[in-house]
């Protein structure tokens, strides 16, 4: 219905919602760039350990914003081929109709791969692409900006997702898969920027892969299931907005929580206590957009499964030292702000030290120690500490329930029907299980396990 063609009265309230909408998103922003700028000027100052990592995380990794800052608009010349060859291929990634012959996938597989290695040998000049990462490395960022970077991390990480299945949806004779061997133009930028990132696997991240894949309008730039029908499509970019949206409401969490912990230290009862109830309204907003996002009216089980998770799985190595390492792939155990909330909780950590190392960025992880090491909760002694104390109680509380529902969500979406592949997580990789219900069990108890450790 044209707009012209509503009352009048309607016309004029609909003006006034998208100026009031459009107002305070402009005041939000306003807000974090505030906050931001006190970041900064608080590492200037040396006034703390934390404000100095989250200033660097921001400056660094996030090319001056957070989340982080991407340009898929002005890249170097020898860069350009990959971002027009990732999305010249994708239409024939997808199938809408999964075989469920191994030959038949395997063939499809080896025709995506042949045309890939082809376009990126006839189109990138690699050796041009290796003196740009080098000037990186050596912090030229005339030569390579910031968030082109960004941006060229994600390309390669979603160019080698694409490579490594081939496919979409998984199949199991590329789950059944042990080492890939990537065309050059994909393996010799990779360990530049996974050293820059400092992280290790061959698989991309919530980074790289989520974060970094939002433009400067704030539109996700590759995506995996083109020319398939909306259902599809849609939950696809629901459910990664999501995690986008996570981060963009995390930012002033991460700014009440360095307030918080230099109030305490500074025996600032009333501020930090005032810090605290911000970020427990904050908590409780930014988990509203899990709720509200994970739904089946928004991202739908019936094709999540198969058509948005997989492609963000890994499940190959290679062999390090004499000895075979696999890499898994994305998990939500990636994203920053459940991270940090636990380290300023003082609970201990779910990844291992082996994974934070192969999967988180480096200046993220750094930023979750100081975070750890400067927690208060447990240093609670006076009665003026009470309403601190109580504040916690309802920080974990709200993450209690966040992990109660997360569990409650997501069996529901990976118990769905995939005759086309074994049992997988993105974050997991293949589940060991004499049948999908064992396999999935194992991943039910170590959800339940760490509801039982948010205490």
């Amino acid at each position: 219905m044209s707009l012209f063609l509503l009352p009048f009265p309607f016309i004029i309230a609909l003006l006034l919602v998208l100026a009031w909408r459009r107002r305070t998103q402009r005041l939000k922003a306003d807000a974090t760039a505030w906050q931001i700028q006190n970041i900064k000027s608080m590492k200037r100052q040396g006034a703390h350990e934390t404000a100095t990592l989250l200033a660097d995380l921001i400056e660094n990794d996030g090319a001056g914003a957070w989340p982080p800052k991407t340009n898929y608009g002005s890249w170097p010349e020898p860069l350009r081929a990959y971002k027009d060859i990732y999305l010249e291929l994708v239409p024939t990634l997808p199938a809408a109709n999964p075989s469920l012959d191994d030959d038949v996938n395997q063939e499809k597989r080896n025709k995506y791969r042949m045309r890939m290695r082809k376009l990126l040998s006839e189109r990138v000049d690699i050796v041009g692409v290796e003196k740009l990462m080098i000037a990186a490395a050596a912090g030229d960022t005339d030569a390579f900006p910031r968030d082109v970077y960004n941006a060229f991390y994600c390309c390669i990480a979603v160019c080698r997702h694409a490579y490594r299945w081939a496919t979409i949806p998984v199949v199991k004779v590329a789950q059944l898969e042990k080492i890939v061997d990537f065309p050059p133009e994909l393996d010799v930028p990779w360990p530049y920027l996974q050293r820059s990132f400092r992280v290790d696997a061959d698989s991309g991240n919530n980074t790289a892969n989520v974060l970094h894949n939002f433009d400067e309008n704030g539109e996700r730039v590759f995506k995996i299931n083109v020319g398939l029908n909306e259902l599809i499509t849609s939950s696809e970019d629901a459910f990664f907005r999501l995690f986008y949206d996570l981060e963009v409401l995390a930012m002033p969490i991460y700014y009440d929580m360095i307030r918080a912990v230099v109030c305490f230290e500074e025996n600032d009862t009333v501020s930090c206590l005032t810090h605290l109830q911000n970020i427990t309204f904050r908590v409780r907003t930014l988990l509203k957009v899990f709720y509200d996002g994970l739904t089946a009216s928004r991202v739908s089980k019936e094709v999540w499964l198969s058509y948005v998770q997989g492609f963000q799985g890994w499940g190959v190595g290679r062999m390090i030292n004499g000895e075979y390492v696999k890499f898994d792939g994305l998990s939500g155990n990636h994203v920053l702000i459940f991270q940090a909330l636990d380290a300023f909780l003082g609970i201990g950590r779910y990844l291992s030290d082996e994974n934070m190392d192969r999967y988180i960025p480096g200046r993220q992880r750094d930023l979750c120690v100081a975070l750890k090491k400067h927690s208060f909760r447990g240093k609670l002694k006076g009665p003026m500490d009470c309403q601190i104390e109580e504040e916690f109680k309802k920080i974990v509380n709200h993450m209690k329930l966040f992990r109660s529902a997360h569990r409650t969500r997501v069996m529901p979406y990976l118990e769905q029907p995939a005759p086309e592949r074994l049992t997988m997580t993105a974050g997991k990789s293949v589940l060991e299980g004499p049948d999908a219900k064992s396999a999935l069990k194992v991943l039910d108890d170590m959800l339940v396990t760490r509801l039982k450790q948010t205490a």
